[in-house]
C-alpha cells in the first residue's frame, strides 16, 4: 500500500492516569553520528542500541556503498562497523539520504575525505532544504564542493582530494548539522579546522552533542566562544558504544503524563545524556508537570497545566510537542525561536497553526513563533505533510480528545517506526 493510499489512524483517547515505563528506541542524531566516528576510526567498532528508521537505514546504506564493512543486527539494535582510519575506500560513489538532514549533510563532509566524484542527493523535499552555508564552509577549507542546480539545495557535487582543512565561518542560523557535519571530519583534515559559528545559532545542544560524542571517541576540541577548533592529527578510537534512547522521542511520552495525568518514567536519558533535547523536561516543569530527574531517566507526574513563554531555539524539534499541550492549558503558550523549522521536513510553523486551527485551537502566527490559547478542542484529520513530527505530536492530543484521525501515519518511520504501539502501550500499562 502507498502512503497515499494508507489509511488514517484513529488515536483512542486515554481516560488515565498513566502509569508506565515506556521501552524507547535510540536517538536518531546520536546513531547517525556514531555511524560516521566508526567508520572514520581505525578498525572495528559496535555501537548497541541503535535506532532502526529511515534515516538510519539511509545513512548504513550508503557508508555501504562508498565500501564500508557493515553488519547489522536487528534483533539485538547492534552495528559493527570496519573503520578505515579515515579512508574512503570507494573511488566515487551516487549516494542517497532521503529526507534524512543528517545522513546529507554529514555525508557531504565525509565524503571530501576521499578521492574521486561523489554526489549525494536525497527526495523531493530534501531537495528544497538549504545545504548552501555548509558547502561555502567546506569550499573555505579547500574542498570543491557545489549545489548540483546552482540553487543552494541538493543534490551535491563533491570533487574530492582530502580536505585541507584552516580556517571557515559558518552560518548558524539555518541548522546546526553544518557545523555538526565539519566537525566530525575534522581531525582527518590535513591542517585541522578553526571554525567560527556565524549568526544566532539554532539547535546549540546538537553541537554540543557532537564534542560530546567526539571527546568519548577520542578527539578533543577547543571551544573558545563561537569559535572551535580541532586539531590535526587526532584519531577516533575503536570500540563499542552504546546509544542512548531518543530524547525527542522520549518528549511524546513524558508530554503524555502531562496531559493525561499520571506519571511516566523514562530511563536511559539521564544527568549525563549528550542530547539537549532532555530540557524539554523544563519546559513541562513550567507548564505545570511535576518533573524529576534521576541519575538514570526522567519522571513527570501530571498537574494542571499552565501556559508558557519559551524560547525553542536550542530544542526545536520538541516545540511541535509543546503546541499539541498549549490548548489544554490554562492561559496563553507563546512559542517563539521556531522560524527555522519553516525549512525542515515542512514548514512546521504554519502546520502546526493550520492543523491546530482545524481542530478549534486558537492561533495566532508570526514569522518566528506561534501564540496558543487555551481553546475547546474537538475531533478532526489532521493532515502530517509527510512530517513524523506533525504526526507524533498530534497524536498525544488524540490521546484526550475522540475523533483524532492521523493522515499518513507511516511517516513516523523516519524516526521512530513503533511509535504507534508504544503510545498504544499506554493504555496497557494503565
Amino acid at each position: 500500500m502507498t502512503a497515499e493510499a494508507e489509511p488514517a489512524l484513529e488515536i483512542r483517547p486515554i481516560p488515565g492516569p498513566l502509569r508506565a515505563s515506556p521501552s524507547l528506541p535510540g536517538s536518531k542524531s546520536l546513531t547517525n553520528r556514531a555511524l560516521i566516528i566508526a567508520a572514520l576510526a581505525g578498525s572495528e567498532s559496535v555501537l548497541r542500541g541503535v535506532l532502526e528508521s529511515d534515516d538510519t537505514r539511509h545513512m548504513v546504506a550508503a557508508l555501504e556503498r562508498l565500501g564500508f564493512a557493515i553488519q547489522w543486527n536487528r534483533p539485538t539494535a547492534t552495528i559493527e562497523v570496519g573503520g578505515r582510519g579515515g579512508l574512503i575506500p570507494a573511488p566515487g560513489a551516487e549516494l542517497f539520504g532521503g529526507n534524512a538532514g543528517t545522513t546529507v549533510r554529514f555525508l557531504t563532509s565525509l565524503v571530501a575525505l576521499g578521492r574521486g566524484r561523489f554526489r549525494i542527493d536525497g527526495d523531493v523535499r530534501m531537495r528544497e532544504r538549504p545545504i548552501q552555508d555548509l558547502l561555502d564552509a567546506l569550499t573555505a577549507l579547500g574542498v570543491a564542493a557545489v549545489s548540483e542546480r546552482g540553487n543552494g539545495c541538493p543534490p551535491v557535487i563533491v570533487e574530492a582530494a582530502g580536505i585541507p582543512g584552516g580556517e571557515a565561518r559558518v552560518a548558524g542560523e539555518t541548522s546546526s548539522q553544518f557545523t555538526s557535519s565539519i566537525l566530525l571530519v575534522a581531525p582527518y583534515t590535513a591542517r585541522g579546522v578553526r571554525l567560527t559559528i556565524v549568526g544566532t545559532p539554532v539547535g546549540a545542544p546538537f553541537v554540543d552533542m557532537t564534542l560530546g560524542l567526539m571527546r568519548r571517541a577520542g578527539v578533543e576540541a577547543d571551544r573558545q566562544g563561537d569559535t572551535i577548533s580541532v586539531a590535526p592529527g587526532q584519531r577516533y578510537r575503536s570500540g563499542e558504544a552504546t546509544i542512548e534512547p531518543d530524547a525527542t522521542a522520549a518528549s511524546y511520552f513524558l508530554a503524555a503524563a502531562a496531559l493525561v495525568g499520571g506519571e511516566v518514567n523514562v530511563r536511559g536519558i539521564g544527568a549525563r545524556s549528550l542530547q539537549g533535547d532532555v530540557a524539554f523536561a523544563d519546559v513541562l516543569s513550567r507548564m505545570g508537570a511535576e518533573v524529576r530527574r534521576e541519575a538514570d531517566g526522567i519522571v513527570v507526574r501530571g498537574r494542571e497545566l499552565r501556559g508558557v513563554d519559551f524560547d525553542f531555539r536550542g530544542i526545536s524539534d520538541t516545540f511541535l510537542t509543546a503546541a499539541a499541550l498549549a490548548p489544554f492549558a490554562s492561559s496563553p503558550t507563546r512559542l517563539r525561536g521556531i522560524g527555522h523549522t519553516r525549512r525542515q521536513e515542512t514548514d512546521r510553523v504554519s502546520a502546526v497553526a493550520r492543523e491546530l486551527s482545524r481542530l478549534g485551537v486558537h492561533v495566532r502566527e508570526s514569522e518566528d513563533e506561534l501564540v496558543i490559547e487555551p481553546s475547546p478542542v474537538h475531533g478532526g484529520e489532521i493532515e502530517t505533510y509527510g512530517d513524523h513530527r506533525m504526526a507524533m505530536s498530534f497524536a498525544l492530543i488524540g490521546l484526550r480528545v475522540p475523533g483524532i484521525r492521523i493522515r499518513n501515519p507511516g511517516c513516523v518511520d523516519k524516526t521512530f517506526p513503533d511509535f504507534f504501539r508504544c503510545l498504544e502501550s499506554l493504555r496497557e500499562a494503565d
